[in-house]
């Protein structure tokens, strides 16, 4: 198929009218709270919640994790804190 090329008025008349659309499609609609509360639930309710054994594991493995994390990071303080005091004695 073809395009059809506009010409002059034509063009313009087809060019306002997607303007015209488009403005449409971007209005935004004021809802109510309620309305917004309701689809709120509605996606809460469309959540898969963890068990309580998932629930439990998660957890301890997060706080391992972050108990690890410090002492890596208290051990790296510690002897770079050591290292550099040393080297400002000497």
């Amino acid at each position: 198929m073809a395009k059809t090329k506009l010409l002059g008025k034509d063009k313009e008349r087809q060019l306002a009218e997607q303007k015209k659309i488009a403005k449409q499609k971007n209005k935004k609609q004021r809802r109510s709270p309620a309305r917004f509360f309701k689809d709120v639930w509605g996606e809460v309710k469309k959540v898969t919640w963890p068990t309580r054994k998932e629930l439990f594991k998660t957890t301890l493995m997060v706080i391992v994790f972050i108990a690890v994390f410090t002492a890596v990071v208290y051990a790296m303080d510690s002897g770079l804190g050591a290292l550099f005091f040393n080297f400002l004695q000497s």
